[in-house]
């Protein structure tokens, strides 16, 4: 039996993850109201302002892993969430209906997260993360916002269906405005404190464990920081709005390293963000295959069927897996490693570019017109 204190951290980090989810949904209804009060095109709103607030918990929780001294915690919240966001979010929204791609995610969002995935992981690779690169950072994140305003400066305002779409009914008045910003501010309030029982309960268990802070960010910090994003998404799945399941992943994924790390090597000791080796040589790589993986299912005739989603869905399971078979059976891990190399890896290989090779056929066997 567990002794008692044990069984308080467990509660005591279950109490955090539900308090930053209620926190998280607060912030996003309220951040979504001014939106929708400014009529803000929807486009933006799923991209920006709803990303941001389903990243609100992994930026909160990572922010105050700072203060306390987790830089491990820290990091491998960012990303274990999106490692989380793009294998399960993404291939669980697909198993409840399957995902209609917007040309424009293939053509433009999704590379730009592969690309800036690719340029933290090798920053990373020198083992710390500075201010400067998180000035980078965040001038890229204003950079990407600017660029999504200037394209569709086009469109129209909102209306009704938006609005029903992202679940909340909104006024004009000052009235709805006071509303929206009391939102948001109770859900900082709430964040804030989620964020530092979530910490405190992780960090506790993994001393008492004798397991390393940045497994427990990989594995359950990451998973409650991330169930905003799996929420959103299933929602919109059920409802039909597959653009927005997709879009709300990608945005995240992208504020999860472009703001979350940037603003993180500002509160870090000295400016400079310590990045742990297991991150390093396992978990960010993983994080960019795991986003390349993705390019060849998008291209599939514009959707993410049932059958890819519950393989997205297989691959995070031998994930994790492969993160508690050390703490359980260190024996066996080393012969897992060699199936995971020897069996799973080529085959996951062999259907990427089978998948890809069948795009680029399919589009060259299309009828030209002049």
């Amino acid at each position: 039996m567990f002794p008692y204190s044990f069984i308080q951290m467990v509660f005591q980090l279950l109490g955090g993850i539900s308090i930053l989810f209620i926190g998280g949904e607060l912030f996003v209804q309220g951040a979504a109201a001014l939106a929708l009060i400014l009529k803000i095109p929807q486009l933006i709103i799923g991209l920006t302002v709803v990303s941001l607030g389903t990243s609100a918990p992994e930026l909160f929780v990572s922010l105050s892993s700072l203060v306390q001294g987790y830089d491990a915690l820290a990091v491998s919240n960012v990303g274990g969430s999106n490692i989380f966001n793009v294998m399960v979010v993404l291939g669980s929204s697909a198993i409840v209906l399957p995902l209609m791609v917007v040309s424009r995610l293939v053509r433009r969002d999704v590379p730009i997260l592969l690309v800036v995935s690719t340029v933290v992981w090798r920053v990373s690779s020198l083992g710390y993360i500075s201010w400067h690169f998180g000035i980078i950072m965040l001038i890229s994140l204003f950079i990407y916002i600017i660029s999504e305003i200037v394209s569709t400066k086009n469109q129209n305002g909102l209306n009704g269906p938006e609005q029903e779409e992202l679940g909340i009914q909104v006024k004009g008045d000052s009235i709805g405005w006071i509303n929206s910003i009391l939102r948001l501010i109770i859900g900082c309030l709430f964040l804030t404190f989620g964020s530092k029982l979530l910490v405190d309960g992780a960090s506790a268990i993994a001393f008492s464990l004798g397991v390393s802070e940045a497994i427990i960010g990989l594995t359950i910090v990451s998973v409650g920081t991330s169930l905003p994003e799996l929420t959103t998404s299933l929602v919109a799945a059920v409802r039909g709005k597959t653009d927005l399941a997709i879009g709300n992943v990608i945005g995240s994924c992208l504020l999860n390293q472009l703001l979350v790390l940037s603003l993180c090597t500002f509160l870090a000791k000295d400016g400079v963000l310590l990045v742990d080796q297991v991150l390093i040589n396992k978990d960010l790589p993983i994080m960019v295959v795991a986003i390349l993986s993705c390019m060849p299912i998008f291209w599939t005739q514009g959707k993410i069927s049932r059958l890819e989603g519950a393989a997205l869905l297989g691959l995070y399971l031998l994930y994790i897996v492969d993160q508690i078979i050390p703490l359980t059976l260190p024996s066996a891990h080393e012969y897992y490693r060699l199936t995971l190399i020897c069996l799973v890896l080529p085959i996951s290989i062999v259907l990427i570019i089978f998948k890809s090779v069948s795009y680029w056929f399919f589009l060259n066997q299309k009828p030209k017109f002049k």
